[in-house]
């Protein structure tokens, strides 16, 4: 993918700039209170399913081609564009608009036609969330500790949307509820912490074209990602338990949910896959082996030089 064709780089993970002036400057808990309703009697009703940049989760992606029966490939091709993730160089994609009005290839005057399927972004509004580590809280050493969540909601409230008017009241937790936001939380929590946690190393760091390429398949693409573990030498690599293997052949969420770990480990070395010990020991040996041959190499090029010169000076006219 070029850079021309990732072609929102550095918007936010889940659509909208983070606009000061929508925000409004409280902190809140999951049992403040708001008012609001969005239903198809509102003013503004699917006006903010246009303009907007949506970026999908690999759990996102997974509900959607259920939902449309479709294979993945299918529908990356059909209803998204690449995209770059938080200001980093990690691929994703976000829904394509429609080019006719700019809207969601899903929504319609009445509505979403996949509204119990929809995006992880499109549930948020209008209640965002901080958390401060997301990327994941490490120590001097760099292996990550387990900590309290520091978490807090924020209400974000734009000029267009008339759902505030509504007389509906909510706390922050029923909302969050109402509208499955919970569930897309779970289960998108590991695979936000591998975006923060390369958010995290700035842009002084880069990843490889295969690593790139590796993060993008297994992110929207479970079943290239089932391939990989089962068709390639995946297996004859790392160790992997007999219950874990037969679900993930089996179970999309619980090879999602896997190949999050896959991922932490290639990208990040989290020690949380082991490697074959004879496969460490045959790396071992090839280093060692092309350390051994690089010596070699050193030595002959130094021997060819020494005659070189030695013969040289036994042609040179001056003595």
């Amino acid at each position: 993918m070029s850079t021309e064709e990732m072609n929102v780089k550095g918007k936010p993970l889940f659509g909208k700039d983070n606009n000061p002036s929508n925000i409004l400057p409280q902190k809140l808990t999951l049992e403040s209170k708001i008012k609001f309703r969005c239903h198809p009697g509102v003013r503004c009703f699917t006006a903010c399913c246009g303009g907007i940049k949506i970026i999908l989760t690999p759990y996102d992606i997974l509900m959607l081609t259920r939902r449309l029966d479709i294979p993945a490939h299918e529908f990356l091709q059909q209803y998204t564009l690449p995209t770059y993730l938080e200001k980093t160089d990690m691929p994703g994609v976000m829904l394509k608009l429609r080019e006719d009005d700019n809207k969601c290839p899903f929504v319609t005057p009445a509505g979403c036609t996949v509204y119990t399927d929809r995006p992880t972004a499109c549930r948020y509004y209008p209640v965002g969330m901080a958390d401060f580590h997301e990327g994941g809280t490490r120590d001097g050493k760099g292996n990550e500790v387990k900590g309290e969540d520091d978490k807090f909601y924020f209400v974000v409230k734009e000029d267009h949307c008339k759902g505030f008017e509504e007389d509906k009241e909510w706390t922050i937790g029923e909302w969050r509820a109402d509208q499955g936001v919970d569930v897309r939380d779970e289960m998108n929590k590991e695979w936000l912490r591998l975006v923060m946690r390369r958010k995290s190393f700035g842009l002084q760091a880069t990843l490889s074209e295969q690593a790139k390429r590796m993060f993008f398949m297994a992110s929207t693409d479970l079943a290239h990602f089932r391939r990989f573990i089962f068709e390639s030498s995946f297996l004859d690599t790392y160790e992997m338990d007999e219950e874990i293997l037969a679900k993930i052949k089996e179970d999309d969420i619980e090879l999602m949910h896997f190949s999050f770990k896959y991922l932490a480990a290639t990208l990040f070395g989290v020690a949380n896959i082991k490697i074959k010990e004879e496969k460490v020991k045959a790396k071992i040996e090839q280093i060692k082996q092309r350390q051994d041959e690089s010596v070699l190499q050193s030595i002959r090029e130094y021997e060819e030089l020494k005659a070189e010169t030695a013969r040289q000076k036994a042609e040179s006219p001056i003595k």
